[in-house]
C-alpha cells in the first residue's frame, strides 16, 4: 500500500473508496488500532473456523490465536449493527448515513450499516392510483426484506421510509410496521417515532413540512403530524412523479422553499421537518439554520439520531443539523 489513496473502504456495497469526495475530506492518518476485546461466550464460536483452521499453502495451522471458544466482536460493527430497510429506488439513505458516521468517527467507532432495498419495481407516482400501487409494492415486499437484512443478524432496525407518503393517518403507519417488526426481536427506529421524539427536543409546536410528494402525499404527510399532535402551518412538495427522481431535486430549489414559502415572519415557525429519505437535506440544513434561528430537521439525520439514542449512543455529532449538534 502505497498512499491513503491505496485504501478502500467497503461501506455496505457502496464501493466508497478515499478518493471520494466525502471521504477524502475527513481522511485520517493511516493508524493501527487495538483489537477489541473478545465478547462473552454466546450461542457459538464466532468466527466458526473449519476443523483444520487456519491454512497456509495448503498446510493446516489449527485455530493460530484465534479461540475456538470464544464469540468475536464484529470488527467494523461491534459497537451498533443496523439493518437499513429502504426502498430500492432511494439513492441518498446510504450516503447521508454513512457521512455522518465518517464525519464523527470518534463518536461512533463500531457503528455499522447494512443495507437491504425493498423491491419497488414501478415507482412511478403521477396519480393516486400509481401511489396505492407503489404502497402495494413497498409493503408487499417488506417481509421479504426484513427476511434478507436478518441474514447479517443485526442489532436493530432504521426503515429509511416515509411511510406517511403512502399511508393515511398514524393508526394505519403503526399497524403496518408492528405487522413488519413481527417477523424480528429487534428495536425498530421509525420515522414518526423520530419525529415526534425530535420535535418534542427542540420544542416545537408550529411546523412546516417540506416534502417530495403531490398534494395527495402532502395530505397524508400532514395527517401524521397533526395525529402526532403538531400543528402544520405550511407545507411544500415537489410533486416528484417518480420515486427515484426525488433524489434529483436540486438544493436550491430546497432553500428557496423554505426561506421563502415555510420559514416567513407570517407562518411563525418553531421548525421545518423534512419528508422523503430519497429528497437530501442535510446540507441544505446546516447551511439555513443559522441564518433562520431555527431547526430543520431532516428525515434522514433524525431518523439516525432516534436509533443511536434507542441504542444508548448519545454523543453530539457533527454535520446532521442543530437536533444531532445538541
Amino acid at each position: 500500500m502505497n498512499s491513503r489513496r491505496d485504501l478502500i473502504v467497503s461501506a455496505v456495497g457502496l464501493g466508497f473508496s478515499w478518493s471520494h469526495p466525502v471521504l477524502r475530506r475527513a481522511a485520517p492518518a493511516v493508524r493501527i488500532q487495538p483489537e477489541p476485546a473478545p465478547s462473552a461466550p454466546g450461542k457459538g464460536p464466532v468466527p466458526a473456523l473449519g476443523p483444520a483452521g487456519v491454512v497456509h499453502d495448503g498446510r493446516d495451522l489449527g485455530p493460530f490465536g484465534i479461540d475456538p471458544a470464544v464469540r468475536y466482536p464484529n470488527v467494523r460493527s461491534h459497537r451498533r449493527k443496523f439493518g437499513v430497510l429502504l426502498p430500492a429506488t432511494n439513492t441518498t439513505v446510504e450516503h447521508e448515513l454513512w457521512r455522518l458516521i465518517l464525519d464523527n468517527r470518534a463518536a461512533l467507532d463500531g457503528v455499522g450499516l447494512h443495507a437491504t432495498p425493498v423491491s419497488t419495481p414501478r415507482p412511478v407516482l403521477r396519480t393516486e392510483a400509481d401511489l396505492d400501487a407503489y404502497r402495494r409494492q413497498f409493503v408487499g415486499g417488506l417481509g421479504a426484506a426484513i427476511d434478507q437484512a436478518l441474514l447479517a443478524e443485526p442489532d436493530a432496525f432504521i426503515l429509511a421510509m416515509s411511510m406517511e407518503h403512502i399511508l393515511y393517518g398514524l393508526e394505519p403507519i403503526r399497524a403496518t410496521l408492528a405487522s413488519a417488526a413481527s417477523r424480528t426481536k429487534l428495536a425498530w427506529a421509525t420515522w414518526h417515532d423520530a419525529a415526534s421524539a425530535a420535535l418534542r427536543a427542540v420544542g416545537a409546536q408550529r411546523i412546516g413540512l417540506l416534502t417530495p410528494f403531490d398534494r395527495q402525499g402532502n395530505k397524508n404527510a400532514r395527517r401524521l403530524f397533526e395525529d402526532l399532535g403538531f400543528e402544520v402551518v405550511s407545507s411544500v412538495g415537489f410533486a416528484c412523479a417518480n420515486a427515484q427522481h426525488i433524489a434529483h431535486v436540486p438544493d436550491a430549489a430546497k432553500e428557496r422553499a423554505v426561506l421563502e414559502l415555510l420559514a416567513t415572519k407570517e407562518n411563525r415557525l418553531d421548525a421545518v421537518v423534512q419528508c422523503g429519505t430519497n429528497m437530501s437535506f442535510v446540507d441544505v440544513a446546516e447551511r439555513l439554520e443559522p441564518r433562520l434561528g431555527l431547526p430543520l430537521l431532516s428525515i434522514n439525520a433524525v431518523t439516525f439520531w432516534h436509533a443511536l439514542r434507542q441504542g444508548g449512543i448519545t454523543a453530539p455529532l457533527v454535520g446532521g443539523g442543530r437536533l444531532l449538534r445538541e
